[in-house]
Formats: structure tokens, C-alpha cells, sequence
């Protein structure tokens, strides 16, 4: 039996060899090496560097998938203790290092004492944070070569205490789109603006119209955020530029928002082009859709964390407005993502991304058991 001293052993080699994107071959070996030796069917390269574990017992037709991501970010870490990165320029700033130690934990002891009937599918992916690792493990038929019923993800969260569960049906993630408006106009001399068009005027009446559109366009009940977070040109000190770009993000709790927001932006910045004598191009592109939780596979999460702590678990809690490519594998198959507490003290109740961020070694044992329950309580053999 893996114990908790060991996984933390593991959860601190992953944070001190943290891997980008899909380079996480080192991780990805790890994770096949310590699945292997819990007695798991291993599958590697899927979705390029995407590890999947097997574990079948009794005679059940039912599946379900367990996910845990385990790429890093392009962070140095500003932490001082034994176990930060020894990679300059690459972090788990996230807690994936956790995520990924959580669900080997699970695997190693499910497959050494579980009681369930069914097949458990363990999907490892990379590339969570740029939003290409579900893709591409989908796009090499992961759910065509392990079909599965339910899909199940987890993810710590700071601020929340340590195992204290939170959920809730439908949207728990935002989507997230990236845009680019690109403003061409005239430019000019700096001491003659009347004989020119000024691209900053047009991008700065344009920076306050997008505001409008979360507070005048969509409803009130409906979450969304628009943030312009670039705006450049090629003015120079008495120049007036002729060419501005505005690149920001968009956030969303449903498609139909989403679309919301992209038409309304492609409206906002074509008039107030026109109004100014500019011409102006729009690029809207939906990178995470929201992440939107089945309602049934909610109340077996649900009922599996109250098994680890029945008085912290909130399976109607606000939704969140930072997005997650789990969404992906929730378009496929019925599924639910739960957010457990990272606690609140320290660098464990850093913001995620934070560059003095660090996973809870206390959640390791509360997630364990959380995925033991959830298998042992969707799969039961009775």
C-alpha cells in the first residue's frame, strides 16, 4: 500500500521537475513507471505525451474516467524551500505536481485493495495551460479507445481550507477567447491632429465601449468579463499613429454569452471605426469553452467527498470565472469538476499562477480518499 509519506516523496520530485506543455516526457515516464508498478495496463503517447492507466475488476460494464494534468508553467518560482524547482523558467504554480500525485495515489491503492466493478480509466494529460492537452488526447480517440460513462476532474483551490469540497451543476469554469481588433487609420502630424485620423483616439473610444457589453448587453444574471490587455501602435513622439492593436480576454459561463460578447464587440468596434474614419478587424477565438458540469455526475462527486468530510462539501457553490480544458472532455461524455481546497494560510493560499504558490501536502490525502469513494461509489458492486 502507497503511504501518505511516499506520495508526498513523489508530489516533491514532480514540483522540483516541473515539464512545459507537452514536453512533460520526464513526468509522463514517471507517471507510467509508477502505474506499471501498481499492476495497471498503461497506454503512453496519447495526445502526444498523454499517459492512460486501466484497472478493471469483476465483471461491470460500467466506466468512468479519472483526470489529473500535469504540466507546469513558464514561472521561475520565488520559493525557498527543499523541494522548489530546479528548472529556472518552469514552475507548478498550478498544483498539477498535486493533481497528478493525487490520482497515482488512487490508482496504487485502488488497484491493490479497491472494491468496485467496473473500469476505472486514469487519463494523466499534458497541456492543460495552454488548452491543447484534452484536444489532442480526444483527437487521438481516447474516449473511442477507453469509452467511458462519466468523466471526473479535480482541482485545487486557494483560500478554501483543506477538505472542504466545492461543486455545483452546469457551468463551474468560464470560456475563455482571446481577441485582436487591428485599427488602421490615416495617422498624421502630432501638431496637426485635424488633418489626419489618430488611431489611439479610435482604440481609446473603443477600450470604453467593450466595457458596455457585459453591463448593457448581456444579462444581469449572466457572468462575463471583457479585459483589453494590450493596446500598441506605431506613433512615435510627435507622430500620430496610423496603426493600433487591442488584444485582451473574454470570459463566459455559457456559449450563448460567449456569443453574446463576440458579436457584440465585432458590432462596437466596426462603429466606432466608422464614426472616426477608420477601418478596423476583428480576430474572436474561443480557446477553453466553459467547463459545464452534468448534474448526475455532480451528486456522485458530491456524495463521494461527504464521504471524506460531510460537513464541507458545497455542491451548489458560485461559479468560477477561470477556465479549464477538462471542459473539452465535458462536451463528450457526462462529467463533473470539483474544486477542493488548497488551504488558507502561506503559499498555499497564493493565487494560482502565483510565482510563490506551492500545492498543499495535507490535500494529498483528502483527494485520495476523495477518488477512492468516488470509483468505489459510481462502480459499487452491489
Amino acid at each position: 500500500m502507497v503511504d501518505t509519506n511516499t506520495l508526498i516523496e513523489w508530489r516533491h520530485h514532480l514540483h522540483q521537475h516541473p515539464e512545459i506543455g507537452f514536453d512533460t516526457h520526464d513526468t509522463a515516464a514517471f507517471v507510467a513507471t509508477k502505474l506499471a508498478a501498481a499492476g495497471l495496463e498503461v497506454h503512453s503517447g496519447i495526445g502526444q505525451t498523454g499517459v492512460v492507466g486501466i484497472l478493471r475488476r469483476g465483471q461491470g460494464k460500467g466506466a468512468i474516467a479519472l483526470r489529473a494534468d500535469m504540466d507546469a508553467l513558464p514561472l521561475t518560482e520565488e520559493n525557498t524551500f527543499a523541494h522548489c524547482s530546479r528548472r529556472p523558467g518552469a514552475m507548478h504554480a498550478c498544483g498539477h505536481d498535486g493533481h497528478t500525485t493525487m490520482l497515482l495515489g488512487a490508482a496504487a491503492r485502488l488497484a491493490a485493495s479497491g472494491q468496485f466493478d467496473g473500469t476505472v480509466v486514469f487519463l494523466f494529460q499534458p497541456n492543460e495551460e495552454f488548452g491543447d492537452g484534452a484536444l489532442a488526447m480526444l483527437a487521438d480517440g481516447v474516449f473511442d479507445r477507453f469509452p467511458v460513462d462519466r468523466a471526473f476532474g479535480l482541482h485545487n483551490l486557494p483560500g478554501l481550507p483543506v477538505g472542504h469540497f466545492h461543486t455545483r451543476p452546469q457551468a463551474i469554469t468560464a470560456s475563455e477567447a482571446l481577441f485582436d481588433i487591428d485599427i488602421s487609420a490615416s495617422g498624421g502630424h502630432a501638431a496637426l491632429p485635424h488633418m489626419g485620423v489618430d488611431a489611439i483616439t479610435v482604440g481609446s473610444a473603443l477600450v470604453g465601449a467593450l466595457q458596455h457589453i457585459v453591463s448593457r448587453r448581456l444579462d444581469p444574471a449572466d457572468n462575463g468579463v471583457v479585459s483589453v490587455t494590450e493596446f500598441t501602435t506605431d506613433g512615435r513622439r510627435n507622430v500620430l499613429p496610423g496603426n493600433a492593436t487591442l488584444r485582451g480576454d473574454a470570459r463566459a459561463l455559457s456559449p450563448e454569452a460567449n456569443a453574446i460578447i463576440e458579436r457584440e464587440m465585432r458590432r462596437l468596434a466596426g462603429g466606432v471605426a466608422s464614426a472616426h474614419g477608420a477601418d478596423v478587424t476583428v480576430s474572436y477565438n474561443t480557446h477553453f469553452p466553459a467547463t459545464i458540469n452534468h448534474p448526475d455526475a455532480v451528486a456522485i462527486a458530491a456524495s463521494a467527498a461527504a464521504l471524506v468530510n460531510q460537513s464541507e462539501v458545497n455542491a451548489a457553490c458560485a461559479p468560477k470565472l477561470f477556465s479549464e480544458d477538462f471542459a473539452h472532455f465535458t462536451k463528450h461524455v457526462p462529467s463533473c469538476f470539483m474544486l477542493a481546497g488548497n488551504g488558507i494560510e502561506g503559499a498555499h493560499a497564493r493565487a494560482l499562477h502565483a510565482t510563490d504558490y506551492d500545492f498543499n501536502d495535507a490535500l494529498i490525502e483528502p483527494g485520495v480518499q476523495y477518488w477512492i469513494h468516488l470509483v468505489e461509489s459510481a462502480l459499487s458492486p452491489t
